[in-house]
């Protein structure tokens, strides 16, 4: 095979890939009522097509592919330990003894108050919105349904509270990326963030209360609740004791204990608990880690909440990221991305505007890419210069990735937060995204920053000049990069 020249990739053809993907998406999506899995597939094939067609090789092509999807591996090993955790805490009594105590302590009128606040804490904690959602998140799912609450509102709660955290705590591995990227300290990053998300975060919780009292004043169904309650005292031992496994988990996270172990002792906990509480055999601790567990308490509404997890379970997810992945390898291996960035950013003239194109790029890629870390990523590399270039200073740009990026993945059913959600709490992500209110406005409030000047910093000349005579800040116009 002859030696190809590979070109660089025009914007118009760039486009021809995510515009093919976004009508493949709503035709499947919308009139088949299908899944993303195959307009993604197709769509990756047809940048393929158009990158070879430019002279790009079908090696680049392919390793490109590969890199992505292994950048994505521990997320994908993530959600496989978190269906498990599911089906085994299921089986143990540990989430039915969340609802079971929920449903006794939490008043209705606060619920979706309180649960975006115990959300907010415990993602601030372990820095985890995935490990927020799967161990108390699943719980407070159960305890909205018990209270009548529709759980597009509950779900929005639990996102609003767990990206929060995952924003916010210096145990985030997306609030560590971010800083690393653009070149910021990691605390300088943290304190920066408080401006925007501080007033995101009151604001929802403002609104989650307004909701609460709206649903919760509403007469409860005593008879349905008393009936879930006696339900799942008598299919499972419920005990204080049954609380010591999330609080475990919470604690090997906030000790640093890896992701990936700290779940695994979740799962092995929880299968101790099953046997030692629920005299559960082996063969059903291992199905239940497999295959999630299955309820037939004759309640309907136990049967519902009850019957999920397992390894099983998020398969569909998995592929869903895997398809996702092979796309966004596509697009970023051939200059496709930046062939978008860079016309966007010719557009952004004023700090408003570059703040405005920083956002939608970001959340764009998130849409394109399907994965945080490369919507983080990426975009960070592209604008660092441009920052530079205009006196920004580096925790401007490292706020905004996590301001449109950290808090919209979970919006975007076929983004590797989008699909976790969905997978764990049940609730499709587009019935949720009106009800996240946090992710909704943080965006919102970063671009507002940008057009008035708040918190928005620039380097003094002084600052400018050692900057540029250490040799530390590159400042070229970011074209001549390219």
């Amino acid at each position: 095979m002859t030696k190809q020249t590979e070109k660089m990739m025009p914007f118009w053809l760039a486009l021809i890939p995510v515009i093919y993907l976004t009508i493949a998406l709503v035709y499947v999506l919308r009139l088949l009522h299908g899944d993303p899995h195959i307009p993604l597939v197709s769509a990756a094939a047809v940048a393929a097509i158009v990158a070879i067609l430019q002279g790009y090789h079908w090696e680049k092509i392919r390793t490109g592919m590969i890199n992505t999807i292994k950048i994505s591996m521990p997320a994908i090993l993530v959600l496989m330990i978190i269906g498990m955790i599911i089906g085994t805490w299921i089986t143990a009594g540990i989430v039915p003894t969340m609802i079971y105590y929920g449903l006794k302590i939490i008043s209705p009128r606060i619920f979706l108050l309180a649960t975006a606040l115990i959300c907010s804490i415990v993602s601030l904690a372990t820095g985890s919105s995935w490990t927020t959602a799967g161990t108390v998140g699943v719980a407070l799912i159960g305890i909205g349904r018990g209270f009548g609450i529709p759980l597009p509102m509950v779900a929005g709660a639990i996102i609003s509270g767990a990206y929060f955290g995952d924003k916010m705590s210096p145990l985030s591995d997306t609030t560590n990326l971010a800083p690393a990227v653009t070149g910021a300290k990691l605390f300088d990053h943290i304190r920066h963030m408080i401006y925007t998300t501080g007033p995101s975060l009151i604001i929802a919780l403002i609104l989650y209360t307004i909701l609460g009292f709206k649903y919760g004043s509403k007469g409860l169904d005593m008879n349905s609740i008393n009936a879930i309650l006696n339900g799942l005292s008598e299919q499972f031992l419920i005990s204080p004791l049954l609380l010591l496994p999330p609080l475990l988990v919470i604690a090997m996270v906030v000790f640093r204990v890896p992701a990936i172990p700290g779940l695994l002792g979740g799962t092995l906990l929880g299968g101790i608990f099953a046997g030692l509480f629920q005299h559960r055999s082996l063969e059903e601790i291992v199905q239940s880690a497999h295959y999630g567990f299955v309820a037939n308490t004759g309640n309907a509404a136990i049967d519902d909440l009850l019957t999920r997890g397992g390894l099983d379970s998020m398969m569909w997810t998995v592929s869903l990221i895997l398809c996702a992945m092979s796309f966004a390898g596509v697009l970023e291996s051939t200059g496709m991305l930046k062939a978008i960035a860079l016309k966007i950013v010719s557009f952004a003239k004023s700090t408003g505007s570059l703040v405005a194109a920083t956002v939608l790029t970001c959340i764009g890629t998130n849409m394109i890419a399907g994965d945080q870390y490369l919507a983080i990523v990426l975009p960070g590399r592209m604008y660092k210069k441009i920052y530079d270039d205009r006196g920004l200073k580096p925790k401007n740009l490292s706020r905004i990735l996590e301001d449109s990026v950290t808090l919209t993945s979970s919006l975007i059913p076929w983004n590797s937060g989008g699909a976790f959600m969905f997978a764990t709490l049940g609730v499709y992500p587009f019935a949720y995204l009106p009800f996240a209110f946090l992710n909704l406005l943080n965006p919102l409030v970063s671009i507002f920053y940008g057009f008035t000047g708040i918190t928005i910093e620039k380097y003094s000349d002084e600052e400018l000049k050692s900057i540029k005579d250490s040799g530390e800040g590159e400042f070229e116009d970011i074209e001549k990069d390219y």
